[in-house]
């Protein structure tokens, strides 16, 4: 689908417009995406003096009516950073530790953010970075980046020391046990992140 613009809004006010945007990106719209669209910010600022809308992140409202999600914003404001590790098998139904208000997210070698300091942070080179880079869906429904199931694995296998054992256990079964796992492609990241014998290792052991 081609990119809409303004045109596409025909006969709109301004504040329909914004209204219509937030429609499509459940009940979100930044600061940038007006400046896109060629509408004064300043249209963002009577519609928060109205309570139509909330402001949530740096150039980040929400509808007064919606409920904030958390990692959706979080992941808006910084998009430099990727779910991972047990952050992101929970958005996928592997992990029975739900985050809170400290994320496991992994970011670039050379990033730096103050943002990030209270969380969980795994610092990676570049070469691996975008490593089963995907989009999963929050609690929410609203899209996020993340790594697939096979890096997470991968990620919890290679950070062990940083992860409670007993949900390291719990992810790989539950792991082995979906329909649609992909052995090859574990094998094939696992040799890439260098961990290859300790994650067919663990599958192995949770196989029987």
């Amino acid at each position: 689908m081609d990119k809409m613009t303004i045109k596409d809004f025909k006969g709109e006010s301004n504040i329909d417009i914004i209204k219509s945007i937030m429609k499509m990106n459940n009940g979100y719209v930044t600061s940038k995406e007006l400046s896109n669209f060629g509408i004064h910010r300043m249209y963002l600022n009577i519609m928060k003096e109205k309570s139509m809308i909330e402001k949530v992140g740096n150039g980040i409202y929400i509808d007064s009516s919606k409920i904030e999600d958390s990692y959706f914003v979080f992941g808006l404001g910084l998009p430099n950073i990727i779910y991972s590790h047990m952050t992101a098998l929970y958005f996928q139904g592997l992990s029975i530790k739900a985050p809170n208000d400290k994320f496991d997210i992994t970011v670039t070698n050379n990033y730096f953010n103050y943002k990030i300091k209270n969380h969980n942070v795994f610092y990676v080179d570049k070469d691996v970075y975008e490593l089963g880079l995907t989009e999963v869906e929050t609690p929410m429904g609203n899209k996020v980046k993340a790594y697939d199931i096979e890096r997470c694995i991968c990620d919890i296998i290679r950070s062990k020391n940083r992860m409670d054992s007993e949900h390291v256990k719990h992810s790989i079964r539950e792991y082995v046990k979906r329909k649609d796992k992909d052995l090859v492609k574990l094998s094939k990241y696992a040799e890439k992140l260098g961990v290859k014998k300790e994650v067919m290792d663990y599958v192995v052991i949770f196989y029987g």
